[in-house]
């Protein structure tokens, strides 16, 4: 009896040329937390079977997390308003006063996050520039190649 699956029975991975990178961090981080809330739920969460294909799993990017806080680049005040605004779906609000602190811990995560995800190609999009500033009027000089 062979042990080959039947068709249409092995999952169908799809390559990363095909996937959609989130646009940032915090894009990427409610994908992961609702995942983890259907996962908590009871969901059965398994590659290739969502809507739009991503780069990654829910678990690359609490991997990503982990790390930081491994390194001590988050605090567990950080994770903590990152878990409790993930599930809730939205970012907390700096214009409320109640939210203003959950808001600075968030805008820290968010930005320490950002770059280790851009380094796996989980997200691709360039950090906005705020116009007016001085990085927004700069010039850009070519770096000279070394032959």
């Amino acid at each position: 009896m062979p042990l080959a699956p039947r068709g249409g029975h092995s999952p169908v991975l799809v390559t990363l040329d095909r996937t959609t990178p989130f646009a940032s961090a915090e894009e990427a981080w409610f994908w992961t937390m609702s995942a983890l809330v259907a996962r908590r739920d009871g969901a059965r969460v398994s590659a290739g079977k969502g809507l739009v294909p991503r780069p990654c799993e829910p678990d690359d990017v609490v991997k990503c997390l982990d790390r930081l806080y491994r390194q001590r680049r988050i605090e567990l005040a950080h994770a903590r308003i990152m878990r409790i605004w993930g599930e809730r779906g939205t970012a907390p609000n700096p214009r409320h006063t109640s939210e203003r602190g959950d808001a600075r811990l968030w805008r820290e995560a968010m930005n320490r996050l950002e770059w280790p995800l851009r380094v796996k190609g989980i997200i691709t999009a360039a950090p906005a520039i705020p116009a007016g500033s001085p990085a927004s009027t700069a010039e850009i000089i070519p770096f000279p190649r070394a032959r």
